[in-house]
């Protein structure tokens, strides 16, 4: 079986507090009912059907332009900040 890396790709993301602020950049995608809002919680509609994101979680922005959630430990684990 052979092995794979992932390709480094630099992408958007913030970790989703539940507050206003966290989600500004998402504007956009909240008027739009792309993305939808309820007490803490962040719905995405993602080409897997609709995600939810949890405070905590961060809201990664992927290369073509579509949005989804991640656990904060997978998000760790994948991602470093560039600088």
């Amino acid at each position: 079986m052979a092995k794979y890396r992932k390709k480094p790709v630099a992408i958007e993301a913030v970790q989703f507090d539940g507050t206003d602020e966290s989600v500004d950049w998402l504007l956009l995608q909240l008027i739009s009912g792309e993305i939808g809002r309820s007490t803490n919680r962040l719905h995405i509609k993602t080409l897997e059907g609709v995600m939810t994101a949890n405070v905590g979680d961060y809201i990664i922005k992927g290369v073509n332009g579509e949005f989804y959630p991640c656990k904060p430990d997978i998000f760790e684990m994948t991602y470093e900040i560039v600088e």
